[in-house]
């Protein structure tokens, strides 16, 4: 697999990540044999960057990777790992804490329930408004002077508090959701991330299976699927947001490709700088997936696609009402 680098300052990871987060419950349930297989199989391929957040399963995401990563050499994957939201026992979320004391707390459980002496990317989750973001990082900086962890991230947030973040020490890149229908970053944070030297990480390449090919109106999901509550999976906003995925189809088939290939692939042709995350919890998907590295896409493929979804064309907001106010930006 060829490799991208995080900005100026990252690793040097796989041209493709792995998000572990459907692995925990996110999307329903899921099976934690083949989760680990997923794993290993992304290990097999040439992935090498792994993203998980502390409070994916309230710890049940580190404790599956911790078992996934048993007897890898430390060096051959990039541990990628998001702090600071807050759960219940119901599983409900109760906000964000940036202070100082908390990331050494959230850092100290990771490094245990991750069976590892470091963190090779560490990110604040969201933006805590009550906790300026040059606290956060300075924490973060001094775990790496601790040699707990090896660089800062973010995720989620603007171009405003990336200038501030960086300026208390290099972020290596920014984790954001980045789709052919989650286009937002391209005003602002993209130019920014360019101009300081910060890599991205895309999330929700395939906006959580909407965009993928494989979703139905009216699909039945597991009670612990998030996504039916998710306002561009509902009612009449999917049947819109599906018949932009059957023109993309038929751009795919031009290619001899899949739509998930497809998008994965527009993304990754969008600039070396930005390494795709997929959320894969099956081999099946990952396999699927995998391909869309060597999918070249022309000039005249980046106009089909664009054709068949333009900028803003998507309905409905990315996540629920109540947490589009913790985002850096929109849709």
């Amino acid at each position: 697999m060829r490799t991208r680098t995080l900005g100026s300052t990252g690793p040097a990871v796989g041209a493709l990540g792995l998000g572990a987060m459907g692995m925990s419950g996110a999307y329903g349930t899921s099976d934690d044999a083949e989760s680990i297989a997923t794993v290993h199989a992304a290990l097999d391929s040439g992935i090498t960057l792994v993203d998980t957040g502390d409070f994916y399963g309230m710890g049940h995401n580190e404790l599956l990777l911790r078992e996934a990563l048993r007897g890898r050499d430390r060096d051959s994957y990039v541990l990628s790992v998001k702090f600071g939201m807050l759960r219940g026992p119901g599983g409900g979320f109760g906000g964000m804490d940036g202070r100082p004391e908390a990331v050494r707390n959230f850092l100290a459980y990771s490094l245990t329930l991750l069976g590892t002496d470091h963190i090779d990317i560490y990110r604040p989750a969201r933006l805590d408004p009550a906790v300026p973001i040059e606290e956060t990082v300075g924490a973060v900086k001094e775990m790496i002077d601790a040699g707990h962890v090896r660089h800062v991230g973010l995720s989620e947030v603007n171009a405003e508090t990336l200038r501030r973040a960086h300026a208390v020490h290099p972020i290596a890149d920014l984790q954001i959701e980045y789709s052919l229908v989650s286009r937002a970053v391209e005003a602002d944070v993209l130019p920014t991330l360019r101009e300081l030297g910060i890599g991205l990480t895309a999330y929700g390449v395939l906006a959580r299976g909407l965009i993928s090919g494989h979703w139905n109106a009216g699909q039945v999901t597991d009670p612990g699927d998030f996504r039916p509550h998710s306002p561009r999976f509902a009612g009449e906003n999917v049947e819109h947001n599906l018949a932009l995925v059957e023109a993309l189809r038929r751009v795919a088939a031009a290619k001899g490709a899949t739509v998930a290939q497809l998008v994965i692939a527009w993304v990754a042709a969008q600039g070396a700088d930005i390494v795709p995350l997929v959320g894969a919890r099956t081999r099946e998907r990952l396999t699927e997936a995998l391909p869309a590295l060597d999918l070249t896409l022309t000039a005249d493929d980046l106009a089909e696609i664009e054709k068949a979804v333009p900028a803003g064309s998507a309905r409905g907001d990315r996540y629920p009402t109540a947490f589009m106010s913790g985002l850096g930006v929109g849709n």
